[in-house]
């Protein structure tokens, strides 16, 4: 006995020893590789033959760090702190609307309701053309949106060009702390189906889904829509509150693993659940990230409601913001999280790099079985599969040209000033004469675009003059070009009701703003209506939670 306590022993020394040594030469090579950086940067700015910026070079240098870990581990900067607080909180000073470039102009794209732009008469469409008398023209909506904040209280006049207006008009607003809502809308699909969506995780977030579910309840839902859809995710507290919504009190929601295990921590759900039984259908997509994967993986494991739509994005990491010098700080990637079933669903690795620096996926192979509450089989490593999945469709070329020349965009401004009004929202639809008159006025605006179809017959072209092939097919080729070519007038006819749901929804937002757009969308939204098909069948919606199988 006291021969195996004394190897024991020297064992345990051995391994003191060893993890010492390891720390230290650690440290050592932290230390050194350091001073290297200071060293260097101290030649940099004492013999480049130019001037430099400090703050720039070093900036670039700690990003270029950085950028060898993961997205999500970013040096925030004190100028860009404000920034990153009004993307955590959802707050933030100013005029409360969205600006965007359009062309060469920068427009108003969507005033938030009850906020100084839409009280101060801004509209859809406005051109931002000075700011307390200076030109904006040639600022991009970046520092538009850096211009037109500031703090609460203070006043300032905007100049803009209107669609109706031979003159600039100028309006004086006020700027006012801005609560971007979380939920821009709360209504009914039908006299049944209640509908929801929640575009992030900011502060209260879990006290907006709270009342989005008892207002639906109150105007008659008996079912509800939950959309995710595009949610990149947020705070972490908030998705486990949003999750003990629909599951009992003292379940597990999420738990989080990392280097520090001091830091790791099983979230349960502390308070007693706002319904337990009301159907759920939860949309999500490929942009639906971190907290939105969260509230649908949990949704998933207790089979509480049905997931409808696409694979989520994948991210199963957590991050914490660390306070740096000089009011600095970074967000840092800590830990990986798991939804209670057990599975991680991060769809990358990180760790390991392919030659051009990019990372890895995690391989199929490599993907574990975990099992939901009714013993529903779903796996790890690469986002959230859906229950139902609905395939995104893709957009004609068409279509995807009037969007990005702003075709559709400037249509309806123009559409709005000479309506005085439409009807609403989810009753508006376009007559065939009003799509006529939209076509004409397409006539010499500039719109071409090449097709997903003729993209590839050129290649084919260019590939077969390359391996000598082309003389023996070019008859055919030239055939096939007369067939596939695309004609503008034949594909604004083809393509006609894409278009015209596409135009609707622009037309609407000018009458109604963000509420009318989503209204108006329910009719043509093949996930809403593969939700209102499950819900027409309570025996089928009770067999995919106790026996859908959820593939890879």
């Amino acid at each position: 006995m006291k021969k195996t306590i004394i190897i024991a022993g020297i064992i345990i020394a051995s391994f003191s020893f060893f993890a010492f040594q390891q720390a230290n030469e650690k440290y050592f090579e932290i230390a050194k590789n350091l001073d290297i950086f200071a060293t260097l940067f101290k030649e940099i700015n004492t013999y480049y033959v130019d001037e430099i910026n400090p703050t720039t070079v070093i900036n670039s240098g700690i990003n270029a760090m950085l950028e060898t870990l993961d997205p999500y581990t970013n040096y925030i900067a004190e100028d860009d702190i404000e920034d990153y607080r009004t993307m955590t909180t959802g707050q933030y000073a100013g005029i409360g609307s969205l600006i965007g470039r359009k062309g060469n102009r920068n427009i108003i794209t969507m005033p938030y309701e009850g906020f100084p732009a839409h009280l101060s008469g801004l509209k859809i469409g406005d051109e931002i053309l000075q700011i307390d008398g200076k030109d904006v023209s040639d600022k991009n909506s970046t520092e538009i949106s850096k211009l037109l904040k500031g703090q609460a209280g203070t006043k300032f006049k905007i100049s803009v060009g209107r669609f109706n207006s031979k003159t600039p008009i100028e309006i004086e607003i006020t700027r006012q702390k801005i609560k971007i809502e979380s939920i821009p809308y709360i209504g009914m699909v039908n006299s049944e189906v209640g509908y929801f969506h929640l575009t992030d995780f900011t502060q209260n977030a879990s006290k907006d889904v709270k009342n989005a579910i008892t207002k639906l309840k109150e105007l008659g839902a008996k079912k509800i829509i939950f959309d995710l859809r595009d949610n990149p995710g947020g705070l972490l507290h908030e998705a486990v509150n949003i999750a003990n919504i629909f599951i009992p009190k003292d379940k597990e929601v999420v738990s989080t693993k990392g280097k520090v295990v001091e830091w790791n921590k099983t979230y349960l759900s502390l308070d007693q659940p706002t319904d337990l039984t009301i159907p759920i259908v939860v949309l999500t997509s490929s942009r639906s990230a971190s907290a939105s994967e969260i509230v649908s993986g949990v949704i998933q494991d207790y089979d509480r409601g049905i997931l409808i739509g696409e694979k989520t994005f994948g991210k199963g990491l957590v991050q914490a913001t660390r306070p740096l010098s000089y009011n600095a700080q970074l967000k840092v990637t800590t830990a990986k999280y798991y939804i209670p079933s057990g599975r991680c669903i991060q769809a990358i690795d990180y760790s390991k790099k392919k030659e051009d620096g990019s990372a890895i996926k995690i391989a199929d192979s490599l993907r574990r079985e975990f099992k939901t509450k009714n013993g529903r089989k779903v796996y790890d490593g690469a986002g959230i599969n859906p229950d139902i999945k609905v395939e995104k469709l893709e957009i004609a070329a068409i279509t995807n040209s009037l969007l990005s020349k702003s075709l559709l965009f400037e249509y309806a401004t123009e559409y709005y000033y000479s309506h005085p009004k439409i009807a609403p929202a989810k009753e508006f639809k376009l007559t065939d004469a009003e799509y006529d008159h939209f076509v004409k006025w397409l006539g010499g605006k500039e719109y071409d675009y090449k097709t997903k179809v003729e993209t590839e017959l050129e290649d084919l072209i260019e590939n077969s003059k390359k391996e000598k092939y082309y003389d023996g097919i070019k008859d055919a080729v030239e055939q096939l070009k007369v067939k596939i070519y695309h004609n503008k007038d034949k594909d604004l006819q083809k393509f006609k009701p894409e278009i015209i749901d596409f135009l609707e929804s622009d037309i609407v937002s000018r009458y109604y703003l963000r509420k009318g757009e989503i209204e108006a969308s329910f009719d043509n939204d093949n996930d809403i209506k593969a939700a209102l098909e499950v819900f027409k069948d309570d025996v089928k919606y009770k067999k995919i939670l106790t026996e859908g199988n959820i593939t890879k």
